[in-house]
């Protein structure tokens, strides 16, 4: 390939395109497959490649080769179109026709590549130069696989063109009127000949057919009206009894059905359900025989019929009878027999169905309504039978066979069936409570054989999936629910878990009816000692806690005593430890002061402990994780530990105030007893993002939690938070102070020192800034954070003798120009916040006064190209601000930042930049008309205007 890089017109020869191609096929080095691929892809755009890609099709050369040379020409003709001339327009099409004459017995790449082009070239030249291409295509071409192939990929090429959308719509037009008249007719006599035809080897016979039904697919992209395709879609039910066919008709008809505007055709509709319902004896023949795919590709059938046009259906009352025969077949696909998606993999399709129908028929006119009710009811209540059956787990041994994938499916399955029984629950409401309840009693009494356990928690599985949103307190059925489950004999993982999950669906109701904790607790408390039942039984005390508080305290002690085990003994993972925690924290609100440190010296003790003797020992992984571990118990606990008046604010339980004269906040009492300790673990354990990160979220838990009651720990946490940021600047430290700012900025008693806190963050974080940020996008992140709250709570804390505000400008510009997202929006949201303070605090007017063409330049180079288009409607909100609050300046400000040549971009021209200008000066109102403004230039900056890809974002 030396001669690739001798420049000139010489490179991009014939034979330097045929040793690029070996080169990228069969050289073993990946380095020369890279090599080879770059060049050839500048070698198919070249002006050369008109010369050489005919070339390249001659039926001597290998099948690579001929595919390169259809594939340059493809990409010449759909992307390069501009380059050629009107007059070649002809001889470009004769020369495309002849070559896919030649190549119409394959190979089947080439092939399909060529008729691409031809079709690229169809739709730059329709309706102008080649008004009549559809119809020259089927009487040039015989009929056979050649024109086939290009009558598929004309509409496909057409969807995926990169024609703007004026054009696109214009070809479509001229495209789909030929479909019927030229096209369709065609289509149909071929596909009477395949059904005809017994001998594979016919060209028009038997082989064509599975090509003609994927162009009647191609066609039907273009949504030709279904009453104009009605022929084809017959022909194509009849084409499902043919098995070299049935994919293609399945498809086929799923497409046509499922058109937008089909439902418009209700006479074309009405001769579908017929043709539907005589799958019947086809659908029960293949689920008979375990053919899978039949089965699903003949539901798809029926549910494109019946999911679509449901509504319309069930509108030809005259017709009800059979749009129930339909419901019914939809019916049997729900029930196929088999476990999903091990044995079946179809049902699933069919539970959207359900939901729709249920709408439909709820959002009829009364009378209709009251119709459908009477007649659906039963088949509703059938169908909860069946979905009860269908979310059965299969026996133990055959359950141990599935691999994790299908497992998880099945899980995922359950769930959709949850959803389901969550809707069909409108339509028969609490009877269908005292349905269930009547079957799990029946099951749990029966004196004969025992009952599988898979059938009781199907049942209480449906329980659980409504308990939630049906208004379970008008039922009788609950206590009766509740009084049974204890008397569940319990002796599989699966069950256990959703005897949990139905007790803490329950957990509403049991606010109201706390009489009936005495009766389920205990179950809960028993399953927290379970490793495998973890998430469930953490979950559900978490429920109960949360939803039932006020009535725990006889219970506390029982509580407080197995979650201590259970902590201790390490039974749960990390994270269920911590829902523990939260769990325990809403049980202990409502209890007396006293009570509450009492259980909390007992709780904590051991892991204060703990986190004594980690303090100690070597920093190790290990350790680290352990440490990280107590302190994630202490932060969970303390995010919902609240007595105070705030509690309805955070948590939304109402639970009393504080009563005064009892002494601080129990958090605060615990934080410090163990502030020490934390000092210490913090002097070893500095430089460990991950620990001080931890360190911090216990203080920032607290805070959001306690809110004023939190005052007591201000002072010795702003000295320790100052040194640790003084030894190692790090984000969550900054996070922690915004947290204080945001509360105590305005406490007369606490204002003070968090300003000094606020101001010594800012001097180190100047030093950071100083010795280059870059590396620190999550300090610059939390930085601008902070600031921005500062402003917005309390603008004063910046007045002071050592607050440069010209220095935090210059940070805010920096950070603007940071890779990272969320800093740039931290940045733009600083800005946006200080520029309203221009006028009324004189150091910030000031610096923006003396800065402000600084700011306004770098925004401008962001919306210019430096920074990423998802980002443009934050420098808008910028841009917004400067011009509401700097309007004197900006005028002057844009003129000398644009009159630069090629500021902001190439792209744009002084004229555009001039209109950019006026339309910014125009509107000090609108932040939307601005973000428009804003997104336009930027595409124009990026060159990017009128492009699809400007227009797909």
């Amino acid at each position: 390939m030396d001669a690739q890089t001798n420049g000139g017109a010489e490179e991009y020869s014939v034979e330097n395109v045929e040793k690029a191609l070996h080169q990228l096929y069969y050289d073993p080095d990946i380095e020369h497959k890279n090599t080879a691929q770059k060049w050839l892809m500048r070698a198919q755009v070249s002006p050369e490649g008109w010369n050489f890609s005919w070339v390249l099709l001659s039926l001597d050369r290998a099948p690579e080769i001929q595919y390169f040379g259809a594939n340059a020409l493809q990409t010449k003709i759909s992307r390069h179109w501009a380059d050629i001339p009107a007059e070649q327009y002809e001889a470009l099409r004769s020369q495309l026709s002849a070559r896919i004459a030649l190549f119409s017995d394959g190979p089947r790449m080439v092939l399909t590549r060529l008729c691409v082009a031809l079709a690229s070239l169809a739709l730059h030249t329709i309706p102008d130069s080649w008004p009549n291409a559809v119809q020259d295509l089927v009487q040039c071409f015989p009929p056979g696989p050649a024109l086939l192939e290009l009558l598929t990929v004309l509409p496909e090429e057409l969807h995926t063109s990169r024609l703007p959308q004026y054009r696109k719509s214009l070809v479509r037009a001229a495209i789909s009127q030929t479909g019927p008249t030229s096209v369709f007719p065609l289509l149909l006599r071929l596909l009477d000949q395949a059904e005809n035809s017994q001998d594979e080897a016919v060209g028009t016979g038997a082989a064509l057919g599975p090509k003609v039904l994927r162009c009647f697919s191609s066609w039907l992209l273009l949504d030709i009206p279904l009453s104009e395709c009605e022929a084809l879609v017959m022909a194509s039910f009849r084409a499902l009894h043919q098995p070299e066919l049935f994919e293609m008709a399945s498809d086929a008809l799923v497409h046509a059905i499922s058109q937008p505007d089909a439902h418009r055709y209700v006479n074309t509709l009405l001769k579908l359900v017929p043709a539907v319902l005589q799958l019947e004896e086809l659908l029960r023949h293949a689920v008979q025989n375990g053919d899978m795919e039949s089965t699903h590709g003949l539901c798809r059938v029926i549910l494109a019929l019946g999911q679509n046009h449901a509504r319309t259906l069930l509108e030809q009352t005259a017709h009800w009878q059979s749009f129930l025969a339909l419901v019914n077949m939809v019916m049997y696909c729900t029930g196929i027999p088999g476990h999903y998606p091990v044995d079946e993999m179809t049902s699933s399709l069919t539970l959207t169905f359900w939901y729709t129908l249920q709408e439909d028929i709820g959002s009829m006119e009364r009378e209709r309504k009251t119709m459908y009710l009477q007649v659906y009811r039963p088949v509703y209540f059938q169908l909860v039978d069946v979905l009860l059956y269908k979310a059965q787990f299969p026996t133990d041994s055959e359950y141990a066979t599935w691999s994790s994938d299908e497992k998880e499916n099945f899980r995922i399955y359950r769930v959709d069936i949850s959803d389901t029984l969550m809707y069909v629950c409108e339509i028969l409401g609490p009877e269908l409570l005292g349905n269930w309840y009547d079957k799990l009693g029946r099951l749990l009494t029966a004196p004969t054989q025992p009952t599988a356990w898979q059938q009781t928690e199907a049942i209480l599985y449906g329980f659980q999936s409504i308990a939630e949103t049906l208004d379970v307190n008008h039922s009788d059925v609950i206590p009766g629910l509740l009084g049974l489950i204890p008397r569940i004999s319990v002796s599989n993982v699966q069950l256990a878990d959703t005897i949990m999950f139905t007790i803490g669906a329950l957990a509403e109701w049991l606010a109201d009816h706390p009489v009936m904790l005495s009766g389920v607790l205990p179950l809960v408390l028993q399953a927290l000692s379970n490793p495998d039942l973890s998430v469930s039984s953490v979950s559900t005390l978490k429920k109960i806690c949360r939803e039932c508080r006020p009535d725990l305290a006889p219970y506390a002690p029982s509580i407080m005593a197995v979650a201590q085990d259970v902590l201790i003994k390490q039974i749960h993972k990390s994270s269920q430890c911590m829902w523990l925690m939260q769990a325990l924290g809403l049980m202990l609100s409502p209890l007396p002061i006293a009570e509450i440190l009492g259980h909390l010296q007992t709780l904590l003790t051991p892991h204060i402990q703990q986190l004594e003797s980690l303090a100690e020992q070597p920093q190790t992984p290990a350790n680290r994780l352990a440490i990280i571990h107590i302190l994630g118990l202490l932060s969970n606990l303390f995010t919902t530990l609240n007595i105070g008046p705030n509690d309805t604010e955070q948590d939304g339980t109402g639970a009393m105030p504080k009563p005064p004269g009892q002494g601080p906040h129990p958090v605060v009492v615990v934080l410090q007893q163990v502030f020490q300790l934390v000092q210490k673990l913090l002097a070893k354990w500095i430089n460990d993002s991950q620990v001080v990160e931890a360190v911090c979220t216990v203080f920032i838990k607290s805070v959001k939690t306690l809110v004023d009651d939190f005052g007591p720990m201000i002072p010795q946490l702003s000295e320790m938070l100052g040194q640790m940021y003084s030894t190692v600047p790090q984000s969550s430290a900054l996070e922690l102070t915004r947290e204080l700012v945001h509360i105590f900025a305005k406490d007369p008693t606490h204002d003070v020192t968090v300003k000094l806190l606020f101001l010594h963050m800012i001097a180190v974080t100047l030093a950071v800034f100083e010795r280059g940020p870059r590396d620190h996008p999550d300090i610059v992140d939390s930085f601008m954070q902070l600031l921005l709250q500062a402003l917005k709570r309390k603008v004063d804390l910046f007045i002071a003798d050592n607050c440069d505000f010209k220095a935090l400008f210059h940070c805010g510009l920096i950070s603007l120009k940071f890779p990272e997202g969320p800093t740039v929006k931290s940045a733009c949201g600083f800005f946006t916040e200080l520029l309203p303070h221009c006028a009324t605090v004189p150091a910030i007017g000031q610096v923006v006064h003396d800065e402000g063409r600084l700011l306004l330049e770098t925004i401008l180079e962001a919306i210019g190209g430096q920074a990423p288009r998802i980002l443009m409607d934050n420098f808008a909100d910028v841009l917004f601000y400067i011009n509401k609050h700097c309007f004197a300046y900006l005028p002057i400000w844009l003129k000398e930042t644009l009159q630069r040549p090629d500021f902001p971009s190439a792209y744009v021209t002084p004229e555009q930049k001039n209109t950019f200008s006026q339309q910014i000066l125009r509107e000090r109102v609108s932040k939307r008309k601005v973000k428009d403004i804003v997104k336009e230039f930027t595409l124009l900056c990026r060159g990017l205007h009128g492009t699809e890809y400007a227009a797909d974002y």
